[in-house]
């Protein structure tokens, strides 16, 4: 009984050692792609993402971080007192907008009126609203831009961007804000060590 106890463990011995050798001769195959076609430092077995903006800071499979669009600037249109005529000289600042508007098509376009502190508060109501309509009718008749996405607001003469009460101080506050925002997104560049010079170029 001894000798047949040791006869199978020599058996077994001999089986494993038989599993565990390898032959080297023998070419294997490799299972995932390991490459990184795209150069953004994500291997192709784990990519789910291929067009990703060059530069994007991105996620573990390769997809591009994004971030909302928020753009809020003003429209160096100049009002003449108790105006809201748009000289055509001032054509360029609204196209601005539509030009952006049109590169990001989900976005929408708020339009603020802003009047200087002379006559009622009415009036200056009505005429800061009549400022943004201004803007709004440029936008849609001439540049395009579709009347759902364009949004107007008068504020009165209630957030100058300069409280005094000189001639200039008038001219400052008659004036129009334009702030873009939507769906759609930009990418979410990532910051390296070349990055200032790229910026400077």
């Amino acid at each position: 009984m001894k000798a047949l106890l040791i006869i199978l463990s020599i058996a077994l011995i001999g089986g494993c050692s038989m599993r565990d050798t390898v032959n080297m001769d023998t070419p294997t195959n490799q299972v995932f792609d390991l490459n990184d076609n795209d150069k953004d430092g994500v291997i192709v077995a784990r990519e789910r993402c291929n067009d990703t903006v060059m530069g994007a800071t991105i996620d573990n499979y390769g997809c591009g971080k994004i971030k909302p669009i928020n753009e809020r600037q003003e429209l160096k249109i100049l009002f003449a007192n108790d105006s809201y005529y748009i000289d055509p000289q001032y054509y360029d600042q609204v196209e601005t907008i539509a030009t952006f508007m049109r590169e990001y098509p989900n976005t929408k376009v708020t339009i603020e009126g802003h009047c200087s502190k002379t006559g009622s508060y009415d009036h200056n109501l009505a005429l800061s609203q009549n400022r943004a309509n201004a803007v709004i009718s440029t936008l849609s008749e001439r540049f395009g831009i579709e009347a759902d996405r364009l949004t107007a607001i008068g504020y009165s003469y209630d957030r100058p961007v300069d409280p005094t009460h000189t001639q200039m101080a008038h001219t400052r506050n008659r004036r129009v804000i334009a702030e873009v925002t939507g769906e759609d997104t930009t990418a979410d560049m990532k910051w390296h060590i070349y990055t200032v010079d790229e910026e400077v170029k």
